[in-house]
């Protein structure tokens, strides 16, 4: 919904408080730690507001501990290199004096080149795939308040939902999403806003074949590294497959990989994560 999105966009529309300094707020919400998309989001908008007639190429990015969403995140960037084609940034998120988190960013001016591309794989259409609230009916007191919420990213399961964790699956994913709304032309905005969602889906993957899932209390999940390529330009308001497989999950770490296609079959962004999938019986 309109609202939620505008709500989103303006989580990451972060306040310069000092030459290279931002700060950001976390949403009014009842959790225990900061959305690791959000903190990705966030710190990515911070290292494009120091860059000029570039976009962003690729990020690579640890979360060092858990956020705090009860009081600010400062963020902290480093003009690392500025060069002809390639400008690099350094991104540290602090909270209570500590790192919370580290990125590092490279833009690159828009330029002529090789073309080539893995093909998008099946999947079928999203009209044709549950909604949130159609799959998650069944479960709807057991989600509360979530299930009632408006939401800003639309995420619907074409492969490997979360609902369907009573036998081992394939460690495979596809998830159509957008944005819940219309977003102006900024590429940046659109960007970072898929930046903030890439995190939503991924790492759960991992879990796929040992039948646990998100909100599943028998594992404790959290997001330890994360990796974005972005090859050509996107929509955020255009329907994009998320198609994410997990290769390994061993030592209570699982790892996944994301290729996100436009409709039209453009690959356009590539994304690798490793996470925390540890079994809270073994703690």
């Amino acid at each position: 919904m309109q609202p939620a999105l505008d709500a989103v966009i303006a989580l990451l529309d972060l306040e310069a408080i000092e030459v290279n300094i931002f700060r950001g707020v976390s949403p009014d919400e009842n959790r225990q730690r900061v959305f690791g998309g959000q903190v990705a989001g966030q710190a990515l908008v911070a290292a494009a507001r120091t860059v000029e007639d570039s976009l962003v190429h690729s990020l690579h990015a640890y979360f060092l501990r858990a956020g705090d969403p009860a009081v600010p995140i400062l963020y902290e960037v480093e003009r690392t290199r500025d060069g002809r084609s390639f400008t690099t940034r350094r991104v540290t998120a602090i909270q209570h004096g500590r790192a919370i988190f580290t990125m590092s960013a490279s833009f690159h001016r828009d330029e002529e080149g090789f073309t080539h591309q893995d093909p998008m794989p099946g999947a079928p259409p999203p009209e044709e795939v549950p909604t949130f609230k159609e799959e998650w009916k069944p479960y709807r007191d057991q989600l509360g308040a979530l299930y009632d919420r408006d939401l800003a990213i639309d995420v619907r399961y074409a492969k490997g939902s979360m609902t369907a964790r009573d036998e081992p699956h394939e460690p495979h994913v596809q998830v159509w999403l957008r944005a819940d709304g219309e977003l102006g032309d900024d590429p940046v905005l659109h960007t970072c806003l898929f930046t903030y969602a890439s995190d939503l889906t991924l790492l759960d993957t991992t879990t796929l074949p040992h039948c646990r899932g998100a909100f599943d209390p028998s594992v404790q999940m959290a997001s330890l590294d994360h990796a974005m390529w972005f090859h050509r330009p996107f929509r955020m308001d255009d329907w994009l497959l998320y198609d994410q497989r997990s290769p390994s999950a061993s030592g209570a770490r699982g790892l996944a990989t994301g290729s996100v296609f436009t409709r039209e079959g453009d690959l356009v962004v590539s994304v690798v994560q490793e996470g925390l999938i540890r079994p809270v019986e073994d703690r």
